[in-house]
């Protein structure tokens, strides 16, 4: 065969207008180049794709089983031509995205589902896991970004904060502070605290022993969990209480309590990083996105 992609584009317009003429007005070209090429098209093929005369054109039987598999090489093709174009910008691909309890809780969802309803073809892998173990995946290529407790200065990366919150006392109901609106932090030096791990969460623990130093106490911590939800079940079983952020209230079991910690300024905040060194078109496109609708910085 010798016929190109050209034969069958030329073969699908006069298939759709049944008119050489009005067919060749339509491709830009001259009538007598369209009839001789569906001619040859024909010859090549062997068959009779359209009956003519004088006074119309109508497709055969054998012209509408080819126009319907032309009109899938050509959806196919376009399809094919769309992707790659989408690819040479970085919008075909995926993106490896750490996150923490304070990122999820935060803005992080329409952070995400904003980027993903205007990037259909980037695929998002979100990965829950502590500050620490983010930076070293991040490190060892394993995460394209993460969202951290921050703040966090490292070499060949970019930082960008994405939120600030302020910290609350989390204690349960049947707790004396449960009944104040307002509390100090030194309030809480004779407590028991519930917290995440010292070496999963040291980036939170350097906030919160910051302030209780200042405040004139260290925290006594009597239990540890790995994550939010782990921490407010063990408040919630009365074995302590715990200092968070505003947004680990969101979605507390029964039974807790919130008291806002009056004499604490300070905000923890949460920061995207990722590394300098050139990135793929997706990370592109992401960081681009994140720096359109970060929060001002604190």
């Amino acid at each position: 065969m010798t016929f190109d992609l050209r034969h069958i584009r030329y073969f699908v317009t006069v298939a759709e207008y049944l008119h050489f003429r009005r067919a060749a007005e339509h491709l830009g070209i001259a009538q007598p180049a369209l009839s001789r090429a569906i001619r040859n098209l024909e010859l090549d093929l062997n068959v009779t794709l359209f009956e003519r005369n004088n006074r119309n054109v109508q497709i055969t039987r054998a012209g509408q089983v080819f126009l319907e598999n032309c009109r899938g090489i050509l959806t196919s093709l376009d399809h094919a031509v769309d992707q790659t174009r989408r690819a040479h910008r970085g919008q075909l691909g995926s993106l490896r995205i750490g996150y923490t309890d304070n990122a999820i809780a935060g803005k992080l969802p329409s952070l995400l589902k904003a980027f993903q309803e205007k990037e259909p073809g980037i695929v998002l892998n979100p990965f829950h896991s502590p500050t620490v173990e983010q930076l070293r995946r991040l490190e060892l290529n394993e995460i394209d970004i993460g969202f951290v407790t921050g703040p966090v200065k490292k070499r060949g990366y970019e930082v960008v904060p994405i939120q600030s919150e302020p910290f609350v006392c989390i204690t349960y109901a049947g707790h004396a502070l449960a009944r104040h609106s307002g509390i100090k932090l030194g309030d809480l030096a004779d407590e028991d605290f519930v917290h995440g791990s010292s070496n999963e969460w040291q980036h939170f623990h350097a906030y919160l022993f910051s302030l209780c130093r200042r405040a004139g106490f260290e925290p006594r911590i009597v239990q540890q969990a790995f994550n939010t939800a782990g921490i407010l079940g063990l408040v919630a079983s009365g074995m302590g209480l715990t200092v968070l952020t505003k947004n680990s209230a969101i979605a507390m079991p029964p039974g807790l309590v919130v008291v806002p910690i009056e004499d604490i300024k300070e905000e923890l905040q949460t920061v995207a990083i990722w590394k300098q060194a050139d990135q793929p078109g997706p990370m592109r496109l992401f960081e681009d996105h994140i720096r359109k609708i970060r929060s001002p910085s604190p």
